[in-house]
């Protein structure tokens, strides 16, 4: 009876062993299934612009730059400071005397421009040809001739070509005048910001003065009211709300009450 039970019980022993087996090579089989197919699902959400681009444009001194700024800070979106962009290549023509006119030189001036955004201190920097010169392109003399640089269709194409780059793999908040229109017209949402001329005009005349003495606030008032005309009537892109764009008068908010505003329209696609 002892034999028999023992022939018994080796017998199961072996079809548990066997079994067991057959269980884990089951679950290798699965487990190596499984992570075919993450990859597959890996390499379409790659490949795919599955991410978030917030496009925010409007007037000159809305305050886009510091919303743009604040609500990728709070997303931890990448920010992407197109109108600095702009500023750049402006100050490098006003360095290079370049002829604006002449699109000869215009275009071999665009090859020479290597633009680059870099973080430091929780700010958003840009370098021109390896040198920092976010300061630089907010004085006055730069100021002054963005508008007419900004509405060349060469630097237009240009810039909008590098926008682009930045946007196709990335989560990104970007300011200007012309995102949700021309750049990124499938942008996810689409914010377009506006304030009472004089407002605007005493915000940037606050930023300005400092750096810049003996300027006025009519003279900054004048400065926008120009650079207004000279960006919604050019040809190339001009300044225009999308359709699809939300509309932000923030002439009577604060920082912190537009960012909440931002942060509601964008909070659902999260």
């Amino acid at each position: 009876m002892q034999v028999g039970f023992c022939k018994i019980h080796g017998a199961n022993l072996r079809k548990f062993a066997v079994g067991r087996v057959q269980f884990a090579i089951k679950n290798i089989f699965l487990l190596q299934t499984a992570h075919r197919k993450l990859q597959t699902i890996s390499y379409f959400s790659n490949s795919m612009t599955d991410h978030i681009i917030v496009a925010i444009d409007g007037y000159s001194s809305c305050g886009k730059s510091t919303l743009a700024k604040a609500l990728a800070k709070k997303l931890h979106f990448v920010y992407v400071d197109s109108g600095a962009m702009y500023r750049a290549v402006a100050l490098y023509f006003l360095r290079n005397k370049i002829d604006l006119e002449d699109s000869r030189q215009v275009s071999e001036a665009l090859k020479n421009i290597h633009l680059n955004f870099h973080s430091r201190d929780y700010e958003t920097h840009i370098t021109l040809n390896d040198e920092e010169v976010s300061a630089e392109i907010r004085l006055m003399p730069v100021s002054e001739s963005v508008s007419a640089v900004s509405a060349l269709h060469d630097v237009r194409k240009e810039m909008v070509k590098q926008q682009q780059r930045m946007g196709r793999s990335k989560n990104i908040v970007m300011d200007g005048r012309d995102i949700g229109t021309a750049v990124f017209p499938e942008a996810t949402v689409k914010i377009f910001m506006t304030a009472d001329p004089r407002v605007r005009a005493e915000r940037r005349f606050k930023e300005l003065a400092p750096k810049n003495p003996g300027i006025t606030l009519e003279e900054v008032f004048e400065n926008l009211a120009h650079r207004d005309y000279q960006d919604t009537t050019r040809k190339e892109s001009p300044l225009r709300r999308a359709e699809d764009a939300i509309i932000l008068d923030n002439t009577d908010l604060t920082p912190d009450e537009q960012l909440l505003f931002a942060l509601s329209k964008v909070e659902p696609y999260l």
